[in-house]
């Protein structure tokens, strides 16, 4: 499953050899996964070996192989060749690619039929894809450490939602403790017909795993796509500005309300502004059954909603303990600088220039002043004009982990300022909204200050001089070395001016 040949290869179950440990497979470039749920087949490359994966290739098929289980107790006959189909089309793609072979990851519809095992059989058969069937427990696992992907850190309980079973598992400072599964998925709840006898079955269970479980009234993360389709709702219902699934946040308020929401309108109208499929908004209701139960009995201080799952944890469970450890937003920003700046490095040399105006904030905001740094070169091949606005898209729309939507707007905000003095008039004052004023200045100085620093230096890491900020004197006093003096020239003693009218400092030139 790595590419290799090593006949023990497989007595290491479905996640393979460790991709990072082995100098014999670091040529790999690329890596395929297939989750072969309940109600989706879906197929994800991710893109180099990296702690922050860009994703190469995604496509989803709505096979549909949990319908009807409850009734019969098998797959549904239509989804078992449309999941067939699809499987045959992405050992094609990934032959195409010229990648490892995928690995293929079943969950609950395929363990639990009865006709589950044929059905692996058919797929090895027909397309020579072996089919690792998991369990309750695993699934779980593997979805605590798609969350630990973008959140290394996290403490609170992952709840992992398919068509035919939801789990639950601990995390604490980004170890994973007990893990649960359950038959509340809702391909499963169709089978309960009366509304009050399913509502007990719900809260029973829920109650039944969270006293295993234990406390950790912390935060909810939520994964699936059932519980990413309430979220959007959410979105619409709030007019929310930022449309980016990952790291968006409710409160238990805000899911009990948009639940009635959702049960108060029409789901043909709800599914066609919150873009939603009419297969996905079908199961949508009893979602939000098991959702109000959950949040009621859990009591979490907040919900986030993670795009990563099951298959980024596939893609965790092969790295490195060192690799796991890393910052998800600081490694995505080195390969982006890497690989689309003018001069690759030149973001840490940046980062030590401007750092003496950031010493007093907190350690969560000095990291998103790092990754400013790093990308504050990226988007020079957009046509000037729109530069300032290519960079805020940028930041604000890409796949990074280790973002809030708060820290995407700042991010995005002083990138936008590293091009352009004047903010205003962008058409994207919606989304300023979500920084304090504080915030907003923050931005603008870090914009100004990478704007300025950025032209002291032609193809050299020598240093390019030294600020000094005295907040308390409102004084912003340059040191220039022999070689910046040079370079200090009508424009950039402009932009270090303008960045004094910011910070509302007077100057001294050394």
């Amino acid at each position: 499953m790595d590419g290799g040949n090593d006949p023990q290869a497989d007595d290491w179950g479905p996640f393979g050899r460790p991709l990072f440990d082995d100098p014999a497979s670091q040529w790999l470039k690329r890596v395929g996964v297939v989750d072969v749920g309940s109600n989706s087949v879906r197929l994800v490359i991710f893109d180099g070996a990296a702690r922050s994966p860009a994703y190469f290739y995604n496509e989803k098929i709505m096979a549909g192989l949990g319908a009807g289980y409850a009734e019969t107790g098998r797959l549904n006959p239509e989804g078992r060749k449309r999941a067939l189909d699809a499987l045959r089309r992405f050992k094609l793609l990934s032959e195409d690619f010229q990648m490892a072979p995928l690995t293929v990851v079943a969950t609950a519809a395929m363990r639990n039929a009865e006709d589950g095992p044929e059905f692996c059989e058919e797929v090895l058969r027909e397309t020579g894809l072996r089919v690792w069937v998991i369990d309750g427990e695993q699934e779980a696992r593997l979805s605590a450490q798609g969350v630990l992907l973008g959140w290394p850190d996290a403490t609170g309980i992952v709840c992992d939602i398919g068509g035919s079973s939801m789990e639950l598992a601990a995390l604490l400072e980004g170890e994973i403790g007990l893990c649960q599964t359950s038959p509340l998925g809702p391909l499963q709840l169709q089978g309960i017909k009366d509304k009050k006898k399913r509502r007990e079955h719900i809260r029973s269970t829920i109650a039944e795993m969270w006293e295993k479980i234990g406390p950790h009234e912390d935060r909810l993360y939520l994964v699936g796509g059932s519980w990413r389709a309430i979220a959007r709702h959410d979105m619409v219902r709030r007019d929310y500005p930022l449309h980016v699934l990952h790291e968006y946040r409710m409160t238990p308020r805000d899911v009990t309300e948009t639940i009635d929401w959702i049960a108060a309108n029409d789901s043909s109208e709800l599914a066609s502004k919150s873009g939603t499929s009419s297969s996905r908004m079908a199961l949508v209701p009893l979602a939000c059954e098991v959702l109000r139960e959950l949040v009621a009995v859990l009591k979490p201080r907040e919900i986030a909603i993670s795009s990563y799952g099951l298959r980024e944890g596939l893609l965790y469970q092969q790295m490195p303990r060192e690799l796991r450890e890393r910052d998800p937003l600081i490694e995505a920003c080195r390969f982006a600088e890497q690989k689309d700046s003018r001069r690759p490095g030149f973001g840490r040399v940046l980062h030590h220039f401007v750092s003496p105006l950031f010493e007093d904030l907190p350690l969560a905001r000095r990291r998103i002043v790092k990754a400013a740094c790093l990308l504050h070169d990226v988007s020079w091949r957009a046509h000037p004009d729109y530069r300032h606005e290519a960079c805020f898209d940028y930041v604000t729309r890409a796949s990074m982990g280790g973002l809030t939507h708060p820290q995407r707007i700042f991010l995005g905000l002083a990138l936008l300022h590293r091009y352009k003095n004047n903010r205003s008039g962008t058409h994207f004052e919606d989304l300023l909204g979500l920084l304090s004023d504080e915030e907003l200045h923050q931005a603008e100085v870090l914009g100004k200050a990478m704007r300025f620093g950025s032209m002291l230096t032609a193809d050299t890491d020598e240093s390019i001089g030294t600020l000094s900020w005295k907040p308390r004197k409102k004084l912003l006093e340059l040191d220039l070395s022999d070689r910046a003096k040079v370079l200090f020239g009508e424009v950039a003693q402009s932009r270090f001016q303008s960045l004094a009218n910011t910070l509302g400092a007077e100057t001294k030139i050394v």
